[in-house]
């Protein structure tokens, strides 16, 4: 069957995509931009990329007609949007406005659960984008999820960096609100199990694991999987905004990510019973199963996606071209260069670089300028990186983002989401004398982008050296 993957470079879709494949079905899958998307694993595969931006609606004539189902796994919460409602029901309507045009029989929306009497301002907004997608054209089946745990995975992610990094928790209330987690796993199985599945058409099920916990239960269950002793005191004082705060400061998340997840975690997240796992013959993995296995995946390097790849700026609207070409005027430049003797080895250098492999020189040094970040409301440093040695375009290396790697022509090219008063490449290039080339390039944005550069260039005096040079010598 051919089938739409929309959302293709996000954390669910990337985990889909191979599923789908497996499976013998010809995906078209829909990017902002081919760029970001890493084709080359699925060359084997009926796989065909194409750019569409479901807010541009003259780009959504590349979607084929012939497409037999299409699945609906776009959401804004942690965009740059304020208001990430309006864009979601708007995208949600380009998107049925050309469905209905294709002879897709159904569309297949993972949602969130809305059991509550008052739902959450990102719950409300699944159900409204729900309502817009519903369609006499097409059927819409729509999968209702609450906590999904696996590698990669935001919940996972900030249970793990609360869990590992706070011996005693100082909690807000809401840790006593109940959930129902569900193993990425089994959230695949049955976005897979519904597909063109008659029985599902025009239909919503909540889907969970089989236990109902509180978010302190969940912690503490995690502590013990990790041999971790960890006490949590709950207390009432805490408003909404403190405890968004606590969340960014002490966890990988972003602030605007932190304040739509404190907003939802106040809500029950109970799922209803139906007999979908029944007739699909699906036995989810319960929350302790699910942590081993996403650790599983992390120890042997092969976490798939994770959520600290979503784009988190409007600056990337256009796609990655504006940003590959380097700007020359106007621009401070710090330019490095030193002749390579194991080319190799140097570019496997370059391609760990960040994460737990470090900055190659005062690492230190970075991880104060990553906590000045976060002060002033950055993403810092502790976003990391989802695979120790592979990068590719789009990915997240600490408070940078890829804008291209090449390995062939030996190219790392990134861009800054730290805060800034302007804008800022890094790159490394390795030309054909062997020669590596490392530039960093500040676009100032007024007086204050110039006077931050000034500030900064004594420090840039000694960390650019010593990584140019640590780089090549490492035996990473």
């Amino acid at each position: 069957m051919k089938i739409l993957l929309t959302g293709a470079t996000g954390y669910i879709a990337q985990r889909l995509l191979p599923v789908l494949l497996e499976k013998g079905h010809q995906i078209i899958c829909c990017v902002r931009d081919k760029r970001r998307f890493n084709s080359t694993k699925y060359n084997k595969f009926d796989i065909e990329v194409i750019e569409v931006d479901f807010l541009k609606p003259e780009t959504l004539n590349n979607i084929p007609d012939d497409i037999d189902a299409a699945y609906f796994l776009m959401h804004s919460m942690s965009g740059g949007k304020e208001d990430f409602s309006a864009t979601e029901k708007e995208v949600a309507q380009n998107f049925k406005n050309r469905i209905e045009k294709t002879k897709a029989r159904q569309v297949v929306f993972l949602s969130g659960i809305v059991n509550s009497d008052k739902l959450s301002k990102h719950l409300n907004s699944r159900l409204h984008v729900e309502e817009t997608l519903g369609s006499s054209v097409y059927a819409l089946t729509t999968l209702r999820a609450g906590i999904i745990v696996g590698s990669g995975s935001a919940s996972f992610e900030i249970i793990r960096d609360l869990v590992e990094k706070l011996p005693i928790m100082i909690t807000p209330k809401w840790l006593n609100t109940k959930c129902q987690p569900i193993a990425i796993r089994d959230v695949l199985t049955f976005l897979s199990g519904v597909l063109l599945n008659d029985f599902t058409f025009n239909r919503n099920y909540d889907i969970a694991g089989p236990e109902v916990l509180t978010y302190k239960e969940m912690l503490l269950r995690f502590a013990k999987i990790r041999g971790l002793k960890r006490k949590i005191i709950t207390v009432p004082v805490m408003t909404p905004k403190i405890s968004s705060y606590w969340l960014y400061f002490v966890t990988s998340t972003s602030y605007r990510l932190a304040t739509n997840l404190v907003d939802s975690m106040k809500v029950d997240v109970v799922a209803r019973p139906n007999d979908l796992k029944d007739r699909l013959g699906i036995k989810p993995l319960t929350y302790i199963e699910a942590i081993r296995l996403a650790f599983g995946k992390i120890e042997q390097n092969q976490v798939i996606s994770s959520w600290r790849d979503a784009m988190n700026t409007n600056a990337y609207q256009s796609g990655f071209k504006e940003l590959v070409e380097v700007p020359q005027a106007g621009c401070f430049k710090d330019k490095r260069s030193m002749k390579v003797d194991d080319r190799e080895r140097v570019l496997e250098n370059i391609w760990s670089i960040g994460g737990k492999t470090g900055w190659y020189y005062a690492d230190w040094l970075w991880g104060i300028r990553g906590f000045l970040d976060k002060v002033f409301g950055g993403v810092g440093l502790q976003r990391g990186r989802t695979s120790s040695n592979e990068v590719f375009t789009g990915s997240v290396i600490d408070f940078w983002r890829v804008i291209l790697a090449d390995k062939k022509e030996g190219r790392l090219l990134l861009y800054a989401e730290m805060k800034l008063p302007g804008e800022a490449w890094l790159e490394f290039r390795i030309d054909e004398n062997n020669i590596l080339h490392q530039i960093a390039t500040f676009r100032p944005l007024g007086i204050s982008g110039r006077l931050y550069w000034y500030a900064v260039l004594p420090f840039h005096a000694f960390i650019f050296k010593g990584m140019l040079k640590n780089m090549i010598a490492s035996k990473h």
